[in-house]
């Protein structure tokens, strides 16, 4: 499975007032072309670039200076929106059913990886995913002389924003027809829409806004200067002993095996480290000040509930996790093919996108307690960043 992005960047932006293409204007020390390129360094396999034919030349040195790892396409934009994608769209090359089609505004550069996961996420679940913003305010609709109508009940009225994500095997078929119906679709979800097929909404984002008007820059600037949020780093240790009679718990997975770790609780000693690394890096101490071994609250109780807890603690302290690496230092049993599960748990429990979290085991080569199989060790770094 790929994800393809088509970024458009032929819009004219004539509201903008620009003497240029407002992709091509500068923000912050980087064009806005550049910046919506990169949000999706970790999230592309290939792009293509929509632009008009006598820009291509700029917008390909620009992107040039931008570390993209993945190959980067150009080709002409149409007289619509629709026009554009499906040139893009045939612009695509190795395109299969279950790869997913991202549709960016090239003029919304402040996207960011977290709200392009929700997208992708909602894509394999669902086979669309379009991210909107409930709307806050009273919305009128009028005839063509302005006389109101009705008024909508908001309660189901979201602000749609870009990427809006489909599986190609829905969406490319689906534009294909559109284009011979006449119909002009104001956004991409629209032609699904047209055709019947269910469209999801998913979470959008308050900073992902289009420059359209020349104060959208202002409140670019400051957004991009408020993003120099404050990241602390923690590290976490934890070792328990291998005994007879107990459960194995990793990470929040049972792992079959004849022995299990001793300890208070689970003896999840994976988990304990990352809840070390998440209030080490806020300096709120450690799991031993928050959930004592002498209490029997936290008697047998799973490691997972306290992650949870421990999350709930960093939160009211103005924190969230950024990302983790986890180590387990173990002789047996193997435990790779426990780790897909393992980073489930942890990245549904801190509410962060799988690709955030790391977690790798490793032995001792029969050297130390974890060597003579009396014992499991393990480390983690955990970043966090001010909510």
């Amino acid at each position: 499975m790929k994800n393809h992005v088509i970024l458009l960047a032929g819009g004219k932006g004539s509201r903008m007032n620009a003497s240029v293409n407002k992709v091509l204007l500068e923000l912050c020390g980087k064009a806005v072309i550049r910046r919506s390129a990169e949000a999706f360094i970790s999230s592309a396999d290939d792009m293509v670039i929509v632009c008009r034919e006598n820009e291509e030349k700029t917008i390909r040195n620009l992107i040039s200076l931008s570390p993209l790892p993945f190959p980067v396409h150009f080709t002409s934009g149409g007289n619509t929106r629709q026009e554009s994608v499906l040139n893009g769209i045939k612009a695509l090359t190795d395109v299969c059913d279950e790869d997913i089609i991202l549709i960016h505004d090239a003029a919304r550069c402040l996207v960011d990886y977290d709200l392009i996961s929700r997208v992708i996420e909602s894509v394999k679940l669902y086979g669309s995913g379009v991210p909107g913003i409930p709307a806050s305010s009273t919305y009128k609709i009028c005839d063509s002389d302005r006389k109101v109508l009705y008024t909508p009940d908001r309660s189901g009225l979201y602000e749609i924003q870009t990427p809006q994500g489909f599986s190609a095997g829905i969406f490319i078929p689906a534009a294909l027809k559109a284009a011979d119906t006449g119909i002009v679709f104001t956004d991409d979800a629209g032609i699904l829409e047209h055709f019947h097929i269910p469209v999801r909404v998913v979470r959008g984002s308050s900073q992902n806004i289009k420059l359209t008007e020349p104060e959208d820059i202002s409140r670019a600037v400051s957004i991009i200067k408020g993003e120099k949020k404050n990241m602390r780093v923690g590290m976490g240790y934890d070792v328990h002993r291998l005994a007879e009679g107990r459960k194995l718990i990793l990470c929040g997975v049972e792992i079959p095996y004849h022995l299990g770790l001793l300890g208070h609780s689970d003896a999840d000693v994976a988990l304990h480290a990352l809840m070390d690394a998440m209030l080490g890096a806020c300096a709120l101490g450690d799991i031993g000040k928050h959930f004592p071994d002498t209490s029997d609250s936290y008697k047998d109780i799973s490691s997972v509930l306290l992650l949870e807890k421990t999350n709930k603690l960093i939160e009211a302290a103005g924190y969230k996790v950024f990302n983790t690496d986890i180590t387990i230092v173990a002789q047996k049993p193997k435990l790779l093919p426990f780790i897909p599960q393992m980073l489930e748990v942890v990245s549904g429990k801190l509410d962060i996108p799988v690709s955030s979290v790391n977690i790798k085991a490793t032995t001792t080569e029969n050297l130390g307690f974890e060597g003579r199989m009396e014992g499991i060790s393990a480390y983690a770094v955990c970043t966090v960043v001010e909510r």
